[in-house]
């Protein structure tokens, strides 16, 4: 059996029924334009003042505190009961400066940059890159090691009033351990077969002290 499919779309057309599919498949999609435009043009929308203040207190964190050295500029940056939030316990103000300074002593170079700065109300994300070269004491206990050192992280920041009120950060701190022994492991593995050799050494001259004193024995 034969079929003419072009008298067949022909009467599709012409049919009433597909004349009222058209119209509601129309309108559907204009309104699925128009809610795509919506919330596109809410995405997109400006910063308040507020928002914007609040990345100015957080880029002076990186700039000021961790690039420039300016310890002080925390009493400005910081409200007094400050808590940086970790994963199994909480830091005020006084623990949480005393690791940075701790972290600027050990990496003298250190740069901190922002890859990535969202604010939304009283939130402020920052996604940043630690660069610093391990050359003073004081990182992990650690004597200078010379090890370059690179990780990347997140900052969430909850800022009140002006004034940096909570923390939470996240990042790769075994990354970092990884990168310090991996500059060390030549060092590492020379100290380790120097170790053996002595333990050799050690282990050969009492033998040969031992056979000496049994020969006196018997003689």
């Amino acid at each position: 059996m034969l079929i003419d499919f072009r008298f067949a779309i022909k009467s599709l057309l012409r049919s009433p029924a597909f004349t009222i599919i058209a119209i509601v498949t129309h309108r559907f999609m204009r309104r699925v334009l128009l809610l795509c435009v919506a919330g596109a043009a809410v995405s997109a929308r400006a910063a308040t003042p507020t928002e914007i203040r609040n990345k100015t207190i957080a880029t002076r964190v990186f700039e000021e505190i961790f690039n420039q050295g300016k310890f002080q500029a925390a009493d400005e940056i910081y409200a007094p009961d400050f808590r940086n939030h970790g994963l199994h316990r909480d830091f005020d103000l006084n623990a949480d400066q005393d690791a940075v300074h701790a972290e600027k002593h050990a990496f003298p170079d250190l740069r901190m940059s922002v890859d990535m700065l969202v604010a939304e109300g009283d939130l402020v994300t920052a996604l940043w890159i630690f660069r610093g070269t391990h050359t003073a004491g004081g990182y992990g206990g650690l004597p200078p090691t010379g090890a370059r050192v690179e990780m990347r992280g997140i900052t969430i920041w909850r800022i009140v009033d002006g004034k940096i009120r909570d923390e939470w950060t996240s990042f790769n701190e075994l990354g970092a351990w990884s990168q310090v022994v991996a500059h060390l492991k030549w060092p590492l593995l020379i100290a380790l077969l120097a170790f053996l050799a002595l333990v050799v050494i050690a282990e050969r001259t009492l033998f040969w002290v031992a056979g000496k004193i049994r020969v006196k024995l018997k003689g």
